[in-house]
């Protein structure tokens, strides 16, 4: 259970965000406790909420906010939709939910509005905050808020999620809320609404549409209706799937060709670093450790920092625009033939981020059995972990050639993950019994014109975040292993006796039987031993362990990739062919080395077994494809 304490107390007022996924109810919240809140989980469940005290800006720190998982009605269908009814009700936390403010889509009012019924009749104090009201304002679209505030007999206020425009009024109103009569919770939970309260909010829905202007009707309807000619498009069963295809090529293509300027520019960075550090004391061991342990393996996980940015910038980019939603239901077809639904591509393509957040995620999905065959392949999906290994790679393949080959390289290596883990889940599937009905529903948004700064920060965000979560394992393991490759005879003149006597070469030559019918040696075998705590931490590895100088004025990088051109093992043959990094390729496109991702599948799962299968599995079924792949390779004659 992921939480920073067992149980939080509440004195003051305690404020309930519901509202439709997607509907802009996190911006909300995330605007009105800023950092100041906790995750926790509802007792007997895996599924989380928040709970926040308001931002220090805002006033009261009696008050406390709860951001419940996103409900399209309180006749729960999925275990999101369980625990916000019994936050609501039941909650261990607080000892009373006071008010509810209940968070519409201004674009989607109509759909939005059958929850607010809802929740009126549970007789909690209630309030309605409309968002995209920046979105309306801009095409001069004004809803009637006098008008719904009167109909739906509570406060309804305007919500800018971008600029956090009318926040302040937003806070002074849910302060108010109280309860009529005496504070106690109702007793009688509430049901599917009603055909007649239905049919109510739909009366109100187009009663407010109605008071717009002629003009701004027309603009509304022009939104509306540029979505629509380009959903004919974009959903079209063929051109659609085709131009998904082209879209996804496109985002990871351009992980690589875009970012090469700035990865040379970091690179030139880190080699200077590195000089500066040896020209300290250029015989002394502690000089050594810093330019040869510390900057060389930073240096060789930080270069690729620019693809990974850019493909957070590419994901953010899908999403705040509204393809994301699409390509859900895209693929939804071909999902439901491997045990799936479309409500499992946005946990997989999170998975191509990182697949920890991608598997609790899958906690949306309201089948059992779609939501463990989603869980179970998400490692397979290339995460961004991956990346600095397979641009290491791939830079060694088609050093000085033309991009366009690395890109399309990397574009398929994306593409085989995607069509390994269609394969899992085909094979999982029929283990797996299904105990439910699945079904997908899922809303579709208008589209969007994406705001670059968000775009920028958000993606500025999640790398730093990745760095951070990073660095410090990579420091721990430069420093183990500069150690373990140095010592205990450290004063040696011939590099390779040096590494060969220490205490990594004694324990590579241990596992040297295992990995070398992946055509490799025990240098690289160590780094695959040491990805299992990072996989960025394969590449760091690799440039300590071949003893990466800059002597002659070479980048970091190219200094990497020469050293690897020249590696001999102990019989004189080169570690790195082309038949060897592909296999290395393969391998850190199968293996399962995140032990974070086992232990959130253990959680999430709620069974060792199973994560345990998926450990096992993964890694032997990697092992066995490289040495095939590899060997066979070498018997038609590739090197």
């Amino acid at each position: 259970m992921r939480s920073s304490e067992t149980s939080l107390t509440v004195d003051g007022k305690a404020i309930a965000l519901i509202g439709a996924p997607n509907s802009g109810k996190t911006t909300l919240y995330n605007w009105l406790t800023g950092s100041r809140f906790k995750t926790v989980n509802y007792p007997g469940a895996t599924v989380e909420f928040s709970l926040g005290k308001l931002a220090p800006h805002l006033g009261d720190d009696s008050v406390q906010v709860m951001d419940t998982p996103g409900t399209y009605s309180l006749h729960p269908k999925s275990a999101d939709e369980w625990v916000t009814l019994r936050a609501l009700y039941e909650n261990p936390n607080l000892e009373k939910v006071d008010g509810v403010i209940v968070v519409v889509d201004g674009t989607q009012i109509s759909r939005h509005l059958p929850l607010v019924m809802q929740l009126r009749e549970t007789g909690f104090p209630m309030m309605v905050v409309i968002t995209m009201s920046d979105l309306l304002r801009r095409e001069g679209v004004e809803i009637d808020m006098g008008y719904l505030s009167q109909t739906l007999a509570c406060p309804v206020l305007p919500f800018d999620g971008l600029l956090a425009g009318g926040l302040k009024e937003i806070v002074a109103e849910a302060k108010k809320l109280q309860w009529v009569k005496e504070p106690i919770r109702p007793k009688v939970w509430p049901f599917e609404i009603q055909e007649t309260k239905l049919q109510e909010s739909e009366k109100i829905a187009e009663k407010a549409l109605n008071q717009f202007t002629e003009k701004a009707q027309e603009k509304l309807n022009k939104i509306v209706s540029t979505t629509e000619k380009l959903d004919r498009v974009l959903l079209h069963p063929i051109f659609g799937i085709v131009l998904f295809v082209g879209i996804m090529s496109a985002l990871f293509s351009s992980v690589y060709w875009l970012a090469t300027p700035f990865m040379d520019l970091i690179d030139g960075w880190f080699t200077t670093a590195n000089e500066a550090v040896v020209a300290l004391a250029p015989d002394a061991l502690w000089t050594d450790f810093l330019a040869n342990g510390v900057v060389t393996s930073f240096a060789a996980f930080m270069v690729f920092v620019p693809q990974i940015f850019i493909l957070f910038f590419g994901i953010g980019l899908l999403e705040s625009t509204g393809y994301l939603a699409r390509a859900a239901t895209l693929i939804d077809r071909p999902f439901s033939a491997l045990g799936m639904s479309g409500r499992s591509f946005v946990p997989l393509l999170s998975g191509f981020a990182c697949a920890v957040p991608a598997i609790i995620a899958t906690r949306n999905i309201p089948s059992t059995k779609d939501r463990l065959i989603t869980s179970f392949i998400v490692p397979l999906m290339s995460c961004s972990a991956r990346l600095p290994v397979y641009a290491l790679c791939i830079a060694f393949l088609f050093h000085g050639d033309s991009a366009w080959k690395a890109g399309a390289s990397l574009a398929a290596l994306y593409l085989g993950s995607v069509l390994l883990g269609a394969l899992a889940a085909g094979i999982v599937s029929r283990f797996i019994p299904r105990k439910e009905n699945s079904f997908f529903m899922m809303e579709l948004p208008i589209y969007r014109r994406p705001k670059l700064r968000v775009l920028l920060r958000q993606s500025w965000t999640r790398t730093y975040s990745y760095i951070k979560r990073a660095g410090p394992v990579i420091f721990a393991f430069a420093v183990v292993i500069w150690v373990g490759s140095t010592f205990p005879n450290y004063k040696a003149q011939d590099p390779y006796q040096k590494l060969s006597d220490s205490y990594v070469g004694q324990l590579g030559k241990v596992i040297e039987p295992v990995v070398a019918p992946m055509g490799v040696d025990w240098r690289v075998g160590v780094g695959l031993i040491s990805a299992f705590a990072a996989r960025e931490v394969f590449v760091s590895s690799l440039a300590v362990t071949f003893n990466i100088t800059d002597a002659d004025e070479e980048s970091q990088q190219q200094s990497l990739l020469t050293q690897m051109g020249t590696a001999v093992n102990s019989q004189g043959e080169k570690i790195f062919t082309v038949s060897s990094v592909i296999g290395l390729m393969i391998f850190f496109l199968i293996a399962l080395q995140c032990m974070s991702t086992v232990g959130v599948q253990i959680r999430e799962s709620g069974s060792w077994k199973f994560a345990i299968t998926q450990l096992v599995a993964f890694n032997l079924a990697a092992y066995v494809l490289v040495v095939v792949v590899v060997q066979g390779l070498r018997f038609l004659g590739v090197p």
